[in-house]
């Protein structure tokens, strides 16, 4: 039976229980009140109870089960043994994982606990060398981790804490079979938390069968977006974009911007754009460095750099105030990671607004940010009939004159007649014979081998 959580919604993260190292962490990386969701998980899993967690991206719940998991492995004191892991955690995507990692290093720092990351894409042997002493906790995502397994590179009978997040795309994505065997090869007597967003037949199914008498929490999903935030659509074609923003952002009200892109190259792409159009940008994703990261966000926070240009995962948890505007460069794939995004303006009864600037393969995603919201955008410009702005030169190596003087190919000029006229193309030449439409090379006379018959 799956118990209802009745937590306090009023506690502080004091009043949760949580480890005091890890309390002075938490003021120290800014945060200062619990969310909904980790009132509801935090009290139950450092009980020892497994949670079953229905919660959306950007609630919070990364904290939910990192701050208990890492009470819990402050608390028992165990020594790490070669090739093993105290918690596991799987992640569906290799960038969720790294934002996962980074928060329990975060939450945990100064308190000499040890993590690993493993996924795809990356040198095996570098994590294969990072777990053979052993680490308090790991983030992985699945087919890399039962790659390792099989191999005997790391050992998940030591596993007594096991957190399964956004199990839903697990499914999705194909490695909920992966996810059924590295779940059964952990500690008899584990504990387990599974996050979703939504909660399909296979989901439950897995509930049951990993989950003992699991208390459920649930925060309700974004289902409209902010009252106080002003949304606009900027029609566009792709081609047109990198023009049209730098127009809104010549105007002076837009003092403090967030520009949201898909994906990290595109994050990089605008960021150039906006530096060689005048404007101080800087670029967070799961690509930078923690020291880059942090860098950039100071600069924005201080007002140094008017524009942060961020990927959906490297922004969860950023919490900066005076947001002024939005900008959607491109629409997410998924609609309530929309309602996230505007969500960084607007806040504490200011005013926000949100521009989105939608190109014609982009109609289908604005559709459904619509009939989430219930509401039509406001469309404050169309440039689709417009002729696409000339392409711009690209940046030059080394100086500006690099570029321009670089020596160009010859374009290439069919060969004509005396008479003025096209000369037909030659044939296909025979084999073994002799090619007449290019020149021969000159051949030196051999010299007779043999005496000349007398």
């Amino acid at each position: 039976m799956t118990d209802i959580d009745t937590a306090n919604p009023q506690a502080g993260f004091a009043d949760l229980g949580i480890a005091g190292a890890l309390l002075k962490a938490l003021a120290k990386a800014g945060f200062s009140d619990p969310k909904p969701i980790q009132n509801q998980a935090i009290p139950h899993m450092l009980k020892g109870r497994d949670v079953l967690g229905i919660a959306q991206t950007g609630s919070g719940k990364t904290a939910a089960f990192a701050l208990p998991v890492l009470s819990a492995i402050m608390s028992l004191g165990a020594r790490r043994q070669p090739k093993t892991a105290h918690a596991l955690v799987l992640a569906p995507t290799r960038e969720l994982a790294v934002q996962i990692e980074e928060a329990f290093r975060l939450f945990s720092r100064g308190a000499h606990i040890t993590t690993a990351l493993v996924l795809g894409g990356v040198s095996r042997s570098s994590q294969t060398k990072r777990l053979r002493d052993g680490v308090d906790v790991l983030v992985a995502t699945p087919g890399r981790l039962t790659d390792l397994v099989r191999a005997g590179d790391v050992r998940l009978s030591e596993t007594r804490w096991l957190v399964l997040d956004e199990a839903d795309r697990m499914l999705d994505m194909g490695f909920i079979n992966d996810v059924r065997r590295l779940a059964r090869a952990t500690h008899p007597k584990r504990q387990v938390a599974l996050f979703s967003a939504t909660m399909p037949a296979e989901i439950e199914k897995l509930a049951m069968e990993l989950l003992k008498d699991p208390v459920s929490v649930s925060v309700a999903p974004q289902a409209t977006t902010v009252a106080e935030i002003r949304q606009h659509v900027v029609l566009a074609r792709t081609k047109q974009k990198r023009v049209v923003l730098t127009g809104l952002l010549s105007e002076p009200a837009m003092k403090s911007v967030i520009v949201f892109s898909r994906t990290k190259h595109g994050a990089d792409k605008v960021t150039r754009q906006l530096e060689q159009d005048g404007i101080s940008a800087a670029v967070i994703h799961g690509n930078k460095s923690q020291n880059a990261r942090q860098k950039a966000l100071n600069g924005f926070r201080g007002g140094d750099v008017r524009v942060l240009v961020a990927t959906d995962i490297a922004a969860r948890g950023i919490d900066v105030p005076g947001i002024t505007h939005v900008v959607n460069y491109d629409l997410p794939d998924e609609a309530e990671t929309y309602v996230h995004r505007i969500g960084r303006t607007g806040r504490n009864g200011a005013d926000g607004i949100a521009i989105t600037l939608c190109a014609p393969d982009e109609r289908a995603k604005l559709r459904a940010v619509e009939r989430l919201a219930r509401t039509r955008l406001e469309i404050m410009a169309d440039h689709t009939g417009e002729p696409d702005p000339a392409p711009q030169p690209r940046p030059a190596r080394g100086t500006a004159e690099a570029e321009t003087d670089r020596p160009r190919a010859k374009a290439f000029k069919p060969a004509r007649s005396h008479d003025g006229k096209h000369k037909p193309r030659p044939a296909a030449k025979e084999a073994g014979a002799p090619d007449k439409t290019r020149p021969q090379r000159r051949r030196r006379p051999q010299r007779a081998r043999f005496a000349k018959a007398a």
